[in-house]
């Protein structure tokens, strides 16, 4: 197994997509839990600005996966070996087609009201005999939480995706690790809105040129001022490579 990298005190595990598939699937038919955290430039600064979250991804984490082409990029600069982008919404719909055909029981947590129906039935559309345990949106209040584990506990499902955005659906998560049943938990941020059809996910050709923070800066504007972790986290990479060699 290649080297775990540790980018910016952030433990990234270097597999390929098939390789994650393959051991998040496997894992969860041998009831192994596994809490995973997909890890962009963006998610990796936030941890340098919030200890908790910093410590989370450090030690309460199972698996967390490059992506984003800045990830791949610092991990190989800094002299590991990162051989693609795991990108979270691709890895959870390699996950549904995989419980699809595994029977694996899924429950889809987050996003606004409504958001998750439509996700899952998009879901079902795509990979029939997809089964949709359950869905409830990402709005809250703490009194509910207990009713919401309760639920999806209930709901047999085996593999968990919250779509509550990063940081929020990785403590979520972890503060309730010890009740939850499904095996698999995964944060996957926007992915309800993209697979809903809510959200419009950057053409192919500029996810290969490694352009889809462009594409989200163009939909969304108001996005700049998360965009500024990009050259930071450059700079910062680079910092620790100078660090590395003194």
């Amino acid at each position: 197994m290649r080297e775990t990298a540790t980018i910016l005190d952030i433990p990234v595990n270097p597999y390929t997509m098939d390789e994650a598939v393959s051991k998040l699937t496997g894992d969860t038919l041998s009831q192994k839990i596994n809490f995973v955290v997909t890890a962009n430039a963006e998610i990796i600064m936030m941890a340098q600005q919030d200890a908790a979250y910093k410590k989370l991804l450090q030690e309460e984490t199972d698996m967390i996966l490059p992506d984003g082409a800045g990830t791949v990029w610092a991990g190989n600069y800094l002299g590991y070996h990162i051989p693609e982008r795991v990108a979270g919404y691709d890895l959870f719909l390699r996950l549904l087609e995989e419980a699809a055909k595994r029977k694996i029981p899924v429950f889809f947590f987050g996003g606004k009201p409504g958001v998750a129906e439509e996700a899952a039935e998009e879901g079902r559309r795509r990979w029939p005999g997809l089964q949709v345990a359950g869905c409830r949106n990402g709005y809250f209040s703490a009194a509910e939480e207990t009713a919401i584990i309760n639920e999806i506990n209930g709901s047999g499902a085996a593999m968990l995706f919250a779509a509550l955005g990063a940081p929020k659906q990785e403590k979520w998560l972890n503060h309730y690790a010890a009740e939850l049943k499904p095996c698999l938990r995964m944060g996957i941020g926007g992915s309800f809105d993209v697979l809903a059809g809510k959200m419009q996910r950057a053409p192919k050709w500029m996810q290969d040129a490694k352009l889809e923070w462009l594409f989200r800066l163009m939909k969304q504007p108001s996005r700049i001022g998360r965009m500024m972790a990009l050259p930071k986290f450059v700079l910062e990479v680079r910092k620790e490579k100078r660090k590395n060699k003194s």
